[in-house]
C-alpha cells in the first residue's frame, strides 16, 4: 500500500518551521476509501448474481416487471415495494385475463426477484404472505391444465423432415445440417444456434460437440457431446457438406442467410430453429402446430429410449442434472413391454 500524505488545512496560520498544536496534520489516503471500495465489491458481487440467471430468465423477469408495474398505474399502485395482498390480486387478474399458471408463478418470482434487488423483502416472504400463497394454490388448482407436449422428432419424423429439403443450395444444406445435428446432440434450440465452427471436433467414429454453456450449466463448465457417424441420417456427413458449402474457418456454425441466400456473419436465432422446424414438419405432412424447436431434443430422447438406451446413456447426451425427466421418456417407451396385464388380458 502507498504511503499516505500529510496536508495541513491551515499553512497560512504559521511561520516556516511553526506548526500550532491545535491543526493536526490531516491524512489524504493515495488510495481509495473503504467506503470506495465497499462499493466496487457490491458492484461485482451484483454482477455475479445476475450472471447466475440466464439471459432467458432475465429477459422474462424484465417483461413481467414491466406488466406489473403497468397493472399498478392503471390502478395509481406504487409497484416497489408492493403488499402480498397486491400482488396476490394482481395474481388473480392474469388469471382471470386466462394466463397459464406457470407464467403467473414466473411473474411472481419476479416481482420478489425485483423486490430483493432494491432491498426489499419479496412479497411472498412477508409475515402477511399467507393470503398470497392461497391465492396462487387456488390458481393452479383451477386453471392448472396438463402440460401440452410438442410432439418428438423421432428418427422416423426426421428422416421424412430431413427428405422435404429440396435443393443443393446453401439454404438447403444449411437447414439438413442444423435438424440432424440438433436431434443427434439432443441440443436445445439456445445450444444449437450457439454452436460456433471451433466446437466442432472430427474423429474417426463421428463428432465431438462441445457445448460450452447451456440452460443448466451456467458455471460454464462446458460439456462435450459424442456424435456417431450414423448410417441413416448421417449427421457427420451432412454438417461436413454444409461446413464446406459455406466456407467460414470461425465463428458462428449456423448462420443467418439473407433472402437471396448469401452467408452473413451473424448465427441463426433461436426462433429461427423453431420456424424451421414447423416448415419441414409441415412439408412432411405432419401437424406443424404439433412440433417446436425442442421436438429435436426430445426427439432423440424418445427414440433413444425406444431403442433401449438405458436412462444413464441418455443422460450423457441429454445434460439433465437429474434422472426424473428423462425416466418419463423411459416410462413412455416402455409402457407396453412386460405389461402387467399381458399374460391374461
Amino acid at each position: 500500500m502507498a504511503t499516505p500524505t500529510l496536508h495541513d488545512p491551515n499553512p497560512d496560520h504559521y511561520d516556516a518551521g511553526e506548526r500550532p498544536a491545535s491543526n493536526l496534520p490531516v491524512v489524504v489516503p493515495s488510495e481509495p476509501s473503504l467506503p470506495d471500495i465497499l462499493d466496487r465489491k457490491i458492484e461485482r458481487a451484483t454482477a455475479y448474481a445476475k450472471a447466475a440467471r440466464s439471459a432467458a430468465t432475465r429477459k422474462a423477469y424484465a417483461s413481467d416487471w414491466v406488466i406489473f408495474a403497468q397493472w399498478c398505474a392503471e390502478l395509481a399502485l406504487t409497484p416497489l415495494p408492493a403488499s402480498p395482498g397486491q400482488v396476490a390480486t394482481f395474481a388473480a387478474d392474469q388469471a382471470d385475463a386466462g394466463l397459464n399458471p406457470s407464467t403467473i408463478v414466473r411473474r411472481v418470482a419476479a416481482i420478489g426477484h425485483y423486490h430483493r434487488a432494491s432491498g426489499y423483502p419479496a412479497p411472498t416472504a412477508q409475515p402477511d404472505a399467507g393470503g398470497l400463497a392461497e391465492v396462487m394454490a387456488g390458481i393452479r388448482a383451477e386453471k392448472g391444465t396438463r402440460k401440452v407436449k410438442k410432439r418428438p422428432a423421432d428418427a422416423a419424423a426426421l428422416r421424412n423432415m430431413l427428405a422435404e429439403v429440396q435443393g443443393d443450395g446453401l439454404r438447403a444444406v444449411r437447414d439438413r445440417a442444423l435438424l440432424a445435428i440438433g436431434m443427434a446432440a439432443a441440443l436445445r434450440r439456445s445450444e444449437l444456434v450457439a454452436l460456433e465452427l471451433g466446437h466442432v471436433g472430427l474423429v474417426p467414429k463421428g463428432l465431438e460437440i462441445l457445448i460450452a454453456r447451456s440452460k443448466t450449466d451456467q458455471d460454464r463448465e462446458g460439456a462435450t457431446i459424442a456424435i456417431p457417424e450414423g448410417t441413416r441420417i448421417r449427421p457427420k456427413a451432412l454438417l461436413l457438406e454444409w461446413m464446406a458449402a459455406a466456407g467460414h474457418t470461425s465463428g458462428p456454425l449456423f448462420r443467418r442467410l439473407t433472402r437471396s441466400d448469401q452467408l452473413t456473419d451473424d448465427p441463426m436465432s433461436d426462433k429461427a430453429v423453431a420456424r424451421l422446424v414447423k416448415r419441414y414438419a409441415a412439408a412432411a405432412g405432419y401437424d406443424p402446430g404439433e412440433f417446436s424447436g425442442h421436438s429435436l431434443r426430445s426427439g432423440f430422447l424418445t427414440e433413444g429410449a425406444g431403442q433401449g438406451a438405458t436412462i444413464f446413456k441418455l443422460q450423457e447426451v441429454s445434460r439433465h442434472k437429474t434422472v426424473q425427466i428423462l425416466s418419463e421418456y423411459v416410462r413412455d417407451a416402455d409402457r407396453f413391454n412386460n405389461h402387467a396385464g399381458e399374460r391374461f388380458l
